[in-house]
């Protein structure tokens, strides 16, 4: 009996142990962390996927991109555009390009969900690293000798933020997928490429994030609200613009239209030396500085 109350007291002190870890104690993204794309390895003659010999699946790092001789990653809460061109696309990825176009096998990839934790504790397990999938659906259509690719993806990304004070200031990934913009398009569209073994493969990625795992939506309208970086250089242009383009125009108006009215409707020199009023007879014309006849 002892010995069991002992277990089940141990059992009791582990639980509540592993209970006292917050999820606020895990470590988690900062805005503007970065964040690597891996993919799974795929035979690419048949298309499935390729597992090591503890039978795990084997991921690689997303083809490397030319302008930043790097694997495409994303950056934490930024939007905006991201352009990944693959300079070269050799035989074996051709056909796995076949494969994801034609859905045979998706362009499964996956993003860490939460950083590396960098702080361990003595006798304690270090968290494991987690994953979110992230599936690129590519979309386009197949030729005899060439595929036509649209080359155009959005990439939506959902967060969950920590509570705090800033809660965008840092969080953990909850979900997120790609695909493909206007694949029907290739005869007159420029976001669909035609690709043949040796060509580069250009993608241009609008990265757009939610603040949270669901869609935000108020009284039946969808509202975009991310978790940052919405002000760009071509807003502040704009307004710039916008506002030099008003004070023109109301200073056109005012010296086109207010101001020859209003001298319109006063005679010139109306209290200066140049008016032209005159006193005669008793009479007066004009408002400004006249003369009068002289009576002898």
């Amino acid at each position: 009996m002892r010995a069991t109350a002992r277990a089940l007291a141990l059992s009791a002190a582990l639980v509540a142990g592993v209970a006292a870890v917050h999820e606020d104690a895990l470590p988690s993204y900062h805005y503007g962390a970065r964040i690597e794309v891996e993919c799974m390895k795929r035979n690419f003659e048949t298309g499935e996927h390729l597992q090591n010999e503890n039978h795990e699946i084997e991921w690689v790092p997303f083809p490397d991109c030319e302008e930043t001789g790097k694997p495409l990653e994303f950056n934490y809460g930024t939007e905006g555009e991201v352009n990944c061109t693959i300079p070269f696309v050799d035989d074996p990825f051709f056909h796995l390009l076949e494969f994801y176009i034609h859905s045979d096998a998706p362009l499964a990839c996956r993003l860490p969900a939460r950083p590396p934790s960098h702080v361990e504790v003595v006798g304690e397990k270090v968290p494991e690293q987690e994953y979110i999938p992230l599936v690129f659906a590519l979309a386009g259509t197949l030729q005899l000798s060439h595929i036509h690719i649209s080359t155009h993806l959005n990439v939506l990304l959902h967060s969950t933020p920590k509570h705090h004070r800033r809660p965008h200031d840092s969080g953990v990934l909850d979900s997120g997928i790609a695909y493909s913009t206007s694949p029907l398009n290739h005869k007159e569209g420029s976001s669909t490429r035609k690709l043949v073994i040796g060509d580069p493969l250009p993608l241009s990625l609008s990265v757009r994030w939610f603040p949270t795992p669901a869609l935000p939506k108020t009284e039946g309208r969808v509202e975009w609200q991310g978790l940052g970086g919405h002000i760009y250089a071509s807003t502040v242009f704009y307004s710039l613009v916008s506002f030099i383009a008003g004070c023109l125009a109301a200073g056109m108006y005012t010296l086109g239209v207010v101001l020859p009215r209003r001298l319109k409707g006063r005679a010139m020199g109306g209290a200066t030396p140049l008016g032209h009023g005159l006193n005669g007879g008793g009479v007066g014309v004009g408002n400004g500085w006249g003369y009068s006849k002289r009576i002898d």
